[in-house]
Order: structure tokens, then sequence, then C-alpha cells
């Protein structure tokens, strides 16, 4: 008996036709072409900018700033003297009384918690005082 024979045929090798990729290249950079030529027509909005005005040559009265500075233990000290929470409101107020423009900056040292520091931007918002600054370096306790 003798075998019976196949015949297979040759396959084509698969090939990777560079026209239609040549084509689809120019086709993108065209379309890129036209994008950016579109982007000219944008028209702008005019916003007028604010401009900073020069700071006043007379620097704040000593008396109408005062210093808080928060502690890592949440001790307070009130232009370096040490105070306890429950003077704040006290002081906050006399020196609103005593000064026409009063300011306050904010500070604490290297462990201040952020609560205690809440807690005294509260005291002072509710006195109602307007110009107030939290110092954004860290400070030795009580200086």
């Amino acid at each position: 008996m003798e075998g019976i024979k196949i015949k297979v045929s040759n396959r084509k090798k698969a090939r990777i036709e560079i026209i239609p990729l040549i084509d689809v290249i120019f086709f993108l950079l065209a379309t890129f072409v036209l994008f950016t030529l579109s982007l000219n027509r944008i028209q702008s909005v005019p916003v007028n900018l604010p401009v900073a005005a020069p700071p006043s040559n007379t620097p704040p009265n000593e008396k109408d700033t005062a210093t808080i500075q928060i502690s890592g233990e949440g001790a307070l000290f009130w232009n370096r003297e040490l105070i306890d929470l429950a003077e704040l409101p006290a002081r906050i107020a006399h020196m609103k009384t005593q000064s026409e423009d009063p300011r306050i900056l904010i500070a604490g040292d290297e462990k201040a918690r952020f609560g205690a520091t809440i807690t005294v931007l509260d005291e002072v918002r509710k006195a109602g005082i307007e110009k107030f600054s939290v110092e954004t370096r860290t400070r030795p306790t009580g200086k």
C-alpha cells in the first residue's frame, strides 16, 4: 500500500505594506498642521489685572501690633509674656479699644499644635480684628 501524498502549497510570507502606512502618516501630519493653523483665530478676553500699590514709608505703630505665640506645650505668649488661654479674649478686646488699627501676628514654635493655633485664630476673629497674619517661620519658644 502506497502512502497518500498530500500536496502542501507554499504559504506567502506576511509583510508590511509601506505605502498605506505612508498615507496614514501624511494624513495625520496634514490634520496636525491644519489644527495648529486654526489656533491663531482664537480670541482672548481682555482682563484688567490689579496693580500693587507701593508700600507706605510709615511702619505700623508698635502699640497697634501684638504677637501671639503658641508653644508645643500649648502655652501662649502675648508679646513674649506668658499668659493663660482664658486671658486671651480680654487682652484682644483691650487692644482693640486702645488701638485704632489693631494688628496681630500669630506665630508658633517648632512643636506648636495646629489645634491651639486655630483656637487663637478663632479668638482673634471673634474680637472682630481683620488685620492678622500667621507667621510661616518658626521661632524659639517665648521669643
